[in-house]
């Protein structure tokens, strides 16, 4: 099988979805290196367990099927979900949920619908989804950066915490959490928006030690290395830049005008930029070929969407990050915006 890139009128380049997802991945590498660095080797066990459990239900779900599994495995689909799925969920996260996650994405998401080509959702954020409504405790409780710690995990101590809920010393997650003031810290983004929500001014807020000069410690550093790979998917025309374009454009421009409007009660428009999975979002998981918008016009409108459901999520919702409600909803619209945006054949006057 093979996917168009970057489509245009006059461009012709086609790659085999093989070679689409291991530039996929392998820009992903810098994102998950600055990931580790600053949220511990659970990042790794993750991307571990994920990547088994990717090779093991599509071998199931080809069986099933009746379909040959070696061709499944080679096109390297399953791989890009499990690693985007797995970066997206807190590291020190129980084995069962990154299992159960990438399980759901892969059988349920995308063969029940008729596997690569035919999946109707982002496959990693369906399953990302299914686990923060099921399992909101263990979906929301991020390890603070490492530079915060109280008390610094070894892989060791991470392989336990994660198989068993303690380190080899008997501490739990919750312990490990903690600040230096003994209170279990939040990620930037939920802090941002409780302490709003207590009408705390947007100053007072960002006095948290988990706060630097660009955004949440860690979180910033993580949204630029993912940037750069993003970037490196458009240089390389494995993706178009109308949807990250989009989807940024649809993000930071109403949160510019909601904060110069209320700029106490609000989020800046570079806190929502450098926070969550904002850049992972617009580069990695809202360009997925499949579940987006096909002509370039409606990469543009599907990418608008994504951004400004996000800023709406973000303000006025119950979840602080937003990106996966996003997708999920734009994904349901693509059928109406490539009706209405798929550039006319020479010869018909119109659409029918």
């Amino acid at each position: 099988m093979t996917f168009k890139i970057a489509a245009s009128p006059h461009a012709h380049q086609r790659r085999t979805t093989q070679q689409v997802m291991r530039w996929v991945y392998l820009a992903l590498i810098p994102g998950v290196l600055v990931q580790t660095y600053f949220f511990g080797f659970g990042v790794y066990v993750q991307l571990a367990l994920a990547l088994l459990t990717a090779w093991v239900a599509e071998g199931l779900a080809m069986r099933m099927r009746g379909r040959p599994v070696a061709h499944a495995w080679q096109d390297h689909t399953a791989i890009v979900t499990a690693v985007l799925l797995a970066i997206s969920i807190p590291a020190l996260a129980p084995w069962w949920i990154i299992v159960m996650g990438t399980a759901f994405a892969v059988i349920v998401v995308k063969h029940v619908y008729g596997g690569v080509g035919q999946n109707l959702f982002n496959p990693a954020m369906a399953g990302y989804v299914l686990l923060l409504i099921s399992f909101p405790v263990q979906m929301t409780s991020w390890p603070i950066p490492n530079e915060l710690a109280q008390l610094q995990v070894s892989l060791n101590d991470t392989v336990s915490l994660i198989f068993s809920g303690y380190t080899q010393a008997g501490y739990n997650l919750e312990q490990l959490r903690m600040g230096a003031d003994g209170i279990t810290m939040a990620t930037p983004l939920d802090s941002l928006r409780n302490d709003l929500n207590h009408q705390l001014t947007l100053s007072e807020a960002l006095t948290k030690p988990i706060f630097d000069d660009l955004a949440g410690i860690g979180w910033a550093w993580i949204n630029i290395a993912f940037l750069l790979g993003g970037l490196v998917l458009i240089k390389q025309k494995i993706i178009s830049w109308h949807i990250p374009g989009g989807m940024l454009v649809g993000l930071l421009v109403p949160a510019a005008i909601y904060w110069l409007f209320n700029p106490d009660q609000a989020i800046t428009p570079m806190l929502h930029a450098l926070s969550g999975a904002t850049m992972l979002g617009a580069f990695f998981i809202a360009t997925d070929p499949v579940t987006a918008a096909t002509s370039n016009k409606g990469r543009w409108v599907f990418g608008l969407l994504v951004g400004f459901l996000v800023f709406v999520i973000r303000t006025w919702g119950g979840y602080p990050d937003a990106v996966a409600f996003a997708v999920l909803l734009a994904n349901m619209t693509v059928p109406v915006i490539d009706k209405y945006t798929q550039p006319i054949a020479y010869g018909h006057g119109g659409r029918s």
